[in-house]
């Protein structure tokens, strides 16, 4: 049985923070943004104001998804983030638990994508319908089952990972949406593993250039550790 986390500014690690900017470690489960379907569920600035005063939500992540997260402090800094972001003057580094093992270690995946292609809702390769797209996928480790993978994405698409990982017959772990399809998962997770590893941005204000990484949650870790010890099924005796 899956069991409910009470989101709190407690439980938010907070892994910077000046008069103008704070960066924290988003939690697995946690809505970026207020939901318009279900108002009542907890989100970041919901949060985070009564700890921190007025915040300014410049990126999102998806809820499933862990990670660094870039917040505003006041109206320049989100203005001037913005920038950054609209320019793709931003690094960002994910790090997934991908099934199966693909035959290669490095991929530049390139292929358009289509946001909201079908009545699911899912982000899809479209040559006709697509924008640019650019992932750079690396295999970190490698196991039977299942890979850790570190992928830079170039472009902000929706879905964008999910989307060229399906494109080559993948998927990350816990992903019933874009595992359709495709082989069963060989292990039971509580949601989708991608966490953003790591962002790297100058300073809206000072222009220092700023790099800052997020320690895997517990979630991450213990999926990691299944996947490091489990054999693939024709291995075992």
């Amino acid at each position: 049985m899956m069991t409910t986390t009470l989101h709190n500014a407690s439980n938010i690690q907070i892994l910077y923070e000046d008069q103008d900017i704070i960066l924290i470690n988003k939690p697995g489960g946690l809505l970026s943004i207020a939901d318009g379907y279900g108002s009542n569920l907890p989100h970041l600035k919901q949060i985070l104001t009564p700890e921190f005063g007025e915040v300014w939500i410049v990126h999102r992540l998806d809820k499933d998804t862990s990670g660094v997260m870039v917040l505003a402090r006041n109206a320049q800094a989100h203005r001037e983030l913005n920038e950054s972001f609209r320019l793709r003057k931003i690094e960002k580094i994910y790090h997934g638990l991908v099934t199966p093992p693909p035959a290669w270690r490095e991929m530049e995946m390139q292929s358009p994508l289509q946001t909201n292609a079908d009545r699911q809702h899912r982000t899809r390769v479209s040559t006709s319908g697509g924008k640019p797209a650019y992932t750079i996928c690396r295999v970190i480790k490698w196991f039977p089952l299942g890979v850790l993978t570190e992928i830079h994405i170039h472009t902000g698409i929706s879905h964008q990972i999910r989307a060229h990982l399906r494109a080559y017959d993948l998927a990350l772990l816990g992903d019933a949406l874009y595992n359709a399809g495709l082989e069963p998962q060989p292990l039971t997770v509580p949601r989708t593993m991608l966490h953003a590893r790591q962002i790297g941005f100058n300073h809206p204000l000072t222009g220092e250039w700023l790099s800052c990484a997020a320690p895997y949650p517990e979630d991450f870790r213990a999926a990691y550790t299944e996947l490091r010890q489990t054999k693939a099924l024709d291995e075992v005796i």
